[in-house]
């Protein structure tokens, strides 16, 4: 069992599609997850016209790629926040930023990832990737002190917000994938679980690992894989370095991401603290056969050479499970 190794062009989208396309062939991926901005697979354009499906699939087949997931990130990260200001303007469209008023925002990114998934089901793609908002991000603290009430009711607004996307994307036949990442409604194993009951359990919304947003939280991110086998929709393969000294924290100094004093930082995979042999053990025990999908990060290591490199590291660290007990073979045969 080989599974497919593909990269996320979301770190590319400067790049033209066919252009980073014929990188990622040249380098030997086996397809792109594609990001729903540059021009890598853009939703308005892909439900205006049949035609647009094609033109993406006639890139990929031309240097012989795949596609088993899209990913809006950027989108769905405004449906739910509790605070739009101008950080979410920077990463929005002016068609979805529109005048700014932050509900107005919130309800045209709602409107966007529903028809995020009839996009993907147009292209084929039964995965779409991306954040949710938080309603509760800001209460991390819970200084001003923050009441169980109150958090409680930022899960009731977030499931508010999000099952009338899942509705939609249960109509086409499309999964959502959160990325559990600080900043979402879900961000380790306790806000998950906190999450899948806000949304009464239901199928259609599920989970991308990303083990290196565990890392620096300082929990092993097996221990995610293990506690939802079932809602594993997809994978991410991407690390990251604690550095802590007695002096920096996890917390970021709001520092820029690649600034040495950091407590931690994104890094190449092979380069940080990712265990990979133990996450290929725990997927091949939950019978993930999905893609393994670099998203490369590392502000300082130039950005050919590092998704070349991640490829091969990715490959030769894949493995799959045995068929058979090792020492089954010691048996006497009668």
């Amino acid at each position: 069992m080989a599974r497919p190794v593909t990269l996320f062009t979301g770190q590319w989208a400067d790049l033209p599609l066919e252009t980073l396309a014929q990188k990622a062939a040249a380098m030997g991926y086996d397809g792109l997850e594609l990001a729903c901005w540059g021009d890598h697979f853009e939703v308005d354009k892909a439900l205006e016209s049949d035609g647009y499906y094609q033109s993406r699939r006639d890139i990929l087949e031309k240097y012989g790629l795949k596609c088993f997931a899209v990913s809006n990130h950027l989108v769905g990260q405004c449906v739910a926040d509790a605070m739009i200001d101008e950080r979410h303007k920077a990463i929005l469209p002016p068609r979805l930023w529109g005048d700014g008023d932050p509900e107005g925002v919130r309800q045209r990114c709602a409107t966007e990832i529903q028809n995020t998934a009839r996009a993907a089901a147009g292209l084929g793609v039964k995965v779409v990737n991306g954040f949710t908002g938080s309603p509760v991000w800001h209460m991390l603290y819970f200084f001003p002190p923050t009441s169980d009430t109150m958090v409680e009711a930022g899960y009731r607004e977030f499931a508010d917000r999000w099952n009338p996307i899942i509705d939609v994307f249960d109509a086409v036949g499309v999964r959502f994938a959160l990325e559990c990442h600080p900043a979402e409604i879900a961000y380790d194993i306790y806000t998950a679980e906190r999450t899948l009951k806000a949304l009464n359990g239901r199928t259609g919304f599920g989970f991308n690992f990303d083990p290196s947003h565990f890392i620096h939280q300082q929990f092993d991110p097996v221990n995610f894989i293990d506690r939802f086998p079932e809602r594993i929709y997809h994978v991410h393969v991407k690390d990251s370095k604690v550095t802590l000294n007695g002096v920096n924290s996890i917390l970021g100094s709001h520092l820029n991401f690649g600034d040495h004093r950091r407590g931690w930082n994104f890094v190449s995979p092979g380069h940080g603290d990712l265990d990979m042999d133990s996450m290929i053990r725990a997927l091949n025990r939950i019978g993930y056969n999905g893609p393994l999908s670099v998203e490369w990060e590392d502000s300082g290591m130039n950005r050919e050479y590092g998704a070349a490199e991640a490829l091969q590291f990715v490959k030769s660290n894949d493995f799959a499970p045995s068929g058979v007990a090792f020492d089954a073979a010691f048996e006497s045969k009668k």
